[in-house]
């Protein structure tokens, strides 16, 4: 049974968590999104591991060491008790779950049992499909703070990462007079997005503390005007390329201007392996990559997602940490136009591979690639 708790004391500070266990499993493993129970079970067949709730444990971390006295209110199992008493804390534990199969219906029940149990704000770990099922729920009636934990994270209601999760949590527990602000819950149709075909919804608004560095902006398109830009930065890719070289290549339109000066297909939305000779493999998951590596020279070359900025741990997941550290800091080769570089105003880009050791790897300054023999350089932050 979903109910919920008695009215809560003015005084006492209540957080709500859900958990959706299965977010982001189909990243690593290359299947572009983890909607749906056939393409959840085709990611554990290959191999994948959950991860939310690592990452939401990082986020419970950062908040129980800020604050005390604090009630967390969450649904059983791996959809948050697990996360938290794993953390030592004792949750109020509300409604009822079939552990392993979890759906979103029990998203949706549960968001509406922490409205009704008068939480102060409802944290919640997934990626954009969960993001709808907490707005089906609930719509604008309760603060909400994303856990990056999915493969598509493109709404705006997401922290960077899971430690700005807890931190903005936190500040938004002992400040409650912070700013709230509306943010889209914005989804793509996945069975079009594996087609390479964006086909991108807005289901609505859910209201979100702000702090700039705390949360992550929307994903913003490539405007068509950049195609000239691009082919500049493709061709001085190619100018330098290495015979003997295997050259891994984010997603993107900046990425596929490569391929296209190469004369060799690219998976939009994918990771690919290609030489200056051609292809490799098209559209690799983590292991492909991890795989290819052992005898050849490998570089990396991914550019930032618009609007947000991010480099690693949104969409290119099949990158993993891992891959991360075979190839090296020094062999990470990034490329974007001025114009998409000029609309970060200075903030830096971002990383969150799911390891901190590899984010810290990454900190620091970077050169970019910004046109034909142009160079900008930039900072990458965690």
């Amino acid at each position: 049974m979903w109910s919920s708790l008695p009215r809560k004391t003015k005084e006492t500070k209540r957080l709500g968590l859900i958990v959706n266990p299965l977010a982001g499993i189909g990243g690593r493993v290359g299947l572009k999104g983890s909607d749906g129970p056939e393409i959840q079970q085709q990611a554990l067949e290959l191999g994948a591991v959950p991860r939310a709730g690592k990452r939401t444990q990082q986020a419970i971390q950062v908040i129980t060491e800020t604050l005390s006295g604090l009630e967390i209110i969450t649904p059983p199992g791996e959809m948050g008790e697990d996360v938290v008493r794993g953390a030592g804390y004792a949750p109020q534990v509300v409604g009822e779950i079939i552990r392993g199969v979890t759906t979103p219906e029990d998203t949706v029940l549960a968001a509406q049992v922490m409205l009704e149990s008068q939480v102060d704000v409802l944290l919640f770990a997934g990626g954009d499909g969960t993001a709808r099922d907490i707005y089906r729920a609930i719509g604008s009636q309760l603060p909400v703070i994303g856990i990056p934990a999915g493969v598509k994270i493109h709404s705006a209601v997401f922290a960077t990462h899971p430690h700005a999760a807890g931190d903005l949590t936190a500040r938004f527990l002992q400040n409650r007079t912070m700013k709230v602000q509306e943010a889209e819950v914005i989804d793509v149709d996945e069975e079009a997005y594996r087609e390479g075909i964006i086909t991108t919804r807005l289901y609505g608004y859910l209201m979100v503390p702000y702090h700039r560095h705390l949360v992550q902006s929307r994903k913003a398109p490539t405007p068509a005007v950049e195609a000239v830009q691009m082919d500049e930065i493709a061709r001085d890719v190619i100018e330098n390329m290495q015979t003997d070289c295997l050259y891994i290549l984010g997603p993107g339109t900046t990425t596929r201007a490569i391929s296209d000066r190469l004369g060799v297909e690219k998976t939009l939305l994918g990771v690919d392996v290609v030489t200056k000779e051609g292809v490799v493999a098209l559209d690799v998951n983590e292991r492909q990559l991890l795989d290819l590596m052992p005898d050849e020279m490998v570089k990396i070359i991914v550019t930032p997602i618009g609007g947000q900025g991010f480099l690693f741990g949104r969409g290119n997941q099949p990158i993993s940490p891992e891959v991360v550290m075979r190839v090296g800091r020094e062999n990470i080769h990034v490329i974007c136009t001025p114009d998409k570089l000029h609309t970060f105003a200075g903030r830096p880009l971002l990383v969150d591979t799911g390891d901190a050791k590899v984010d810290e790897l990454l900190n620091g300054q970077v050169t970019i690639t910004t046109g034909y023999r142009e160079r900008a350089v930039y900072r990458i932050g965690i």
